[in-house]
């Protein structure tokens, strides 16, 4: 088991999701109930399902759990790009987000 607070990767998707829900308060009030609210869901699963894969017994149940935080990180990403491509929200918070390294920004 693992002091989840203590994971490089935890605290990183915390930061994540700090620049996710920063960014979403830019969005169209329209999308509150679609990108919206699937850019905060899937912005929380990262962290949660890190901190909830440290408590697992097993390093291969631990290693499930990364693999679905992995994945809502896929989904945020692909959301994200959705906004970019519809041109919702800031660019520059949305830099943040995806980062420097996509081919998107």
């Amino acid at each position: 088991m693992h002091n989840f607070k203590n994971l490089k990767i935890w605290q990183k998707a915390m930061d994540l999701t700090d620049l996710a829900l920063y960014y979403i308060k830019d969005l169209p009030a329209s999308e509150r109930y679609n990108l919206i609210d699937q850019i905060n869901r899937s912005s929380c699963s990262i962290p949660s399902n890190i901190a909830e894969g440290s408590g697992k017994r097993t390093v291969n149940h631990f290693a499930e759990f990364l693999t679905t935080a992995l994945t809502s990180s896929f989904e945020l990403e692909t959301q994200l790009l959705i906004c970019e491509r519809i041109k919702y929200g800031d660019r520059d918070k949305l830099k943040m987000e995806i980062g420097i390294n996509s081919k998107i920004v």
